[in-house]
């Protein structure tokens, strides 16, 4: 089976998640901090963890709005995903991640998680929403 890795792009992190050996189940893996917009900076970061991991696919998602358009956010992720496919010769999926944030607020909420661990965290557990979704479209 593929290892797949998750990504969750933002302006200043990148939460990371990675499937099991059998690509049924989304672990969080870490978030990777950038300066504001120096999406080089993440792709060096991201490139590492890649390097470590050693996935089969990369599963980057893809903002949209409620609608179905892709805004700005989603833009960016577009040409991350090009910058990705330039250094790293394994396929780079874009996956709808609408609602996944939110959702990863809401199990952090049941957990009883911290405000301030939230905060930390929430880009990883987004990421693993959005591996985890696509792996169960599988």
């Amino acid at each position: 089976m593929k290892r797949s890795l998750g990504l969750d792009l933002g302006s200043v992190t990148c939460g990371i998640a990675i499937s099991d050996p059998m690509g049924i189940v989304a672990r969080a893996v870490e978030t990777v901090r950038f300066e504001p917009d120096n999406y080089e900076q993440c792709l060096e970061k991201v490139l590492e963890v890649i390097k470590r991991e050693k996935p089969d696919e990369i599963v980057l998602g893809l903002p949209k709005h409620m609608n179905g358009d892709i805004g700005i956010r989603g833009h960016i992720s577009e040409d991350f995903k090009a910058m990705l496919e330039e250094h790293v010769s394994i396929p780079v999926v874009l996956w709808d991640e609408r609602l996944t944030t939110a959702a990863a607020q809401k199990i952090l909420i049941a957990a009883d998680v911290s405000r301030k661990k939230r905060k930390k965290i929430i880009d990883q557990m987004a990421a693993v929403q959005i591996l985890q979704s696509y792996l169960d479209s599988k």
